[in-house]
């Protein structure tokens, strides 16, 4: 192949120098109006920097060791999905790999595509259960069962129908075969296939922008239906009733140093259980619920005002909680419930009148030689209350247990049986639950607690005491077991007792 050679020109050489230099030699520094400020906040550091200024480099030790650098994030693995196989999964699964095919767009736009899949799941919970409930003068020995079972219809990626049921329990009593005591070998059956919830829930500003052709420029979470409703972990509000909300989230207010804020308004107009007017399916509600990143802690805030069906019964209630981590060993949270303006009917004492204050708090120690291999296993805790007059929930389910739920493992009812707990209404009362958890290589929990019921002035009833132990372990990513034991000593009453094992299958 013939090639032409070529040498380098020295004009365009030289012309190409000139075109550099030249700029460079007629430069000058912006006018002031161009320069950028400095913020005030900031601070130039000397050129060069002081060496004070930084942490010493890391010292590695000679070698490599892979595995060392690996067992930095607490030697992690894979584990078994729980819920990669629900009972039914059609259409697009929870846990789905894989492109998909193009979504239609008939229902919302072609912003807001179908992505349809229906799934059932849920668990199976069977309790064998013996104890001594202080009433009907003899033990009882029984074992229950209760299906937890949830079906969600998704339709885009943003909105979904979602039912729940509980087909094995009906008005507060569970299928269960009475084994001995006050009830002998009785089997009974309660089999119930009402929906317990059926609600829609979407992002207004997704269906918006789907049906205007053009992306969300907006979030607006909505919900209507039977829906349930859950804040604080159920201590203000754990219930399902007929209503809707909407809710205003992921915003930040800077000059409040809020990260995070979110703000719910809800409303129901009928199936709110209150234990102030129990015997009705007509009570409302209308309210709102927030939180806030806040103080290098977690606010949560809430108004309600209940309407029940008697209006003597209506009521307004409060309250507000704020959580923190001091000084990496101490977590607490206080919690303060509020009721008012209950009329109450003539000649009764009112149902929900007063105020409740809830102090939780937890230890991570340093010092205790349990504690050395992984310190947050091992988690002393002390939980107090006081509760002045008739404090109430806003809202609670028939069988979510007492307001003292959280307190204490002797507080906290199991949900289908009588096993006895200590009195957690904390009506005219005050005391707490000191107790030790221990999470092992955090696959197993044990949890051992002792607790206290104190009367105040006007409260009649006996001073209470008790003790609690509870064991837990997975035995597969879908089979927990548990064991339970408490005793109670109740002044002026019989005392109760109770052990109880458990074995819950999640589908």
């Amino acid at each position: 192949m013939n090639r032409k050679s070529s040498t380098a020109n020295p004009f365009l050489v030289g012309l190409l120098l000139l075109s550099a230099a030249v700029p460079s030699a007629f430069a000058q520094e912006p006018p002031d109006s161009q320069k950028h400020d400095m913020d005030k906040q900031a601070t130039l550091l000397p050129d060069p920097p002081s060496k004070e200024l930084f942490i010493p480099d890391p010292e590695y030790p000679p070698g490599y060791d892979a595995q060392a650098n690996l067992d930095v994030y607490g030697t992690k693995h894979m584990n078994p999905n729980p819920t990669m196989i629900p009972a039914i999964a059609w259409g697009v699964r929870m846990y789905d790999h894989g492109a998909y095919t193009p979504r239609p767009t008939w229902l919302f736009g072609a912003k807001d595509p179908v992505q349809s899949g229906f799934m059932a799941y849920g668990d199976l919970r069977v309790a064998a259960d013996s104890y001594d409930s202080g009433t009907g003068g003899k033990k009882q020995s029984t074992v229950a069962a209760r299906l937890n079972l949830d079906m969600d219809l998704a339709l885009t990626a943003t909105e979904r129908i979602h039912a729940f049921t509980r087909p094995l329990d009906k008005g507060g009593q569970f299928t269960r075969y009475d084994v001995s005591g006050a009830v002998k070998d009785k089997f009974t059956r309660k089999f119930d296939f009402d929906l317990d919830t059926l609600f829609f829930e979407g992002d207004l500003g997704q269906i918006t922008g789907g049906l205007q052709n053009h992306a969300a420029r907006f979030d607006l979470p909505i919900a209507f239906g039977r829906m349930p409703f859950v804040t604080q972990n159920g201590v203000w509000i754990e219930d399902a009733f007929d209503g809707a909300a909407f809710s205003f989230t992921a915003k930040n207010i800077p000059s409040l140093d809020v990260s995070n804020t979110d703000l719910t308004f809800f409303a129901g107009w009928a199936q709110l259980t209150t234990d102030a007017a129990p015997n009705s399916s007509r009570n409302g509600v209308f309210g709102l619920a927030g939180f806030a990143d806040a103080h290098k802690g977690y606010l949560e805030y809430g108004y309600g005002y209940v309407k029940a069906d008697d209006d003597n019964l209506s009521y307004h209630n409060v309250t507000a909680a704020f959580s923190r981590r001091y000084y990496g060993r101490i977590s607490n949270s206080v919690r303060v419930i509020g009721n008012f303006g209950q009329k109450g009917d003539p000649g009764k004492a009112k149902t929900a009148d007063g105020a409740l204050f809830l102090f939780e708090s937890s230890l991570t120690p340093k010092y205790l030689k349990l504690a050395q291999a992984n310190q947050s296993n091992f988690v002393p805790y002390l939980n107090l209350f006081a509760g002045f007059n008739s404090p109430q929930s806003l809202a609670r389910g028939a069988d979510s247990g007492g307001v003292l739920r959280n307190t204490g493992i002797t507080f906290e009812s199991d949900g289908m049986t009588a096993y006895p707990t200590l009195d957690a209404k904390a009506h005219k009362s005050y005391g707490g639950a000191l107790g030790l958890e221990y999470l092992f290589d955090l696959a197993h929990q044990i949890v051992i607690e002792g607790s206290a019921v104190q009367r105040m002035s006007g409260n009649t009833a006996g001073d209470q005491y008790g003790i609690g132990i509870r064991y837990q372990q997975p035995i597969s990513p879908d089979l927990i077991i548990r064991f339970d034991a408490m005793k109670g000593w109740l002044q002026g009453q019989k005392d109760v007792y109770g052990v109880r094992a458990e074995i819950r299958l999640k589908f």
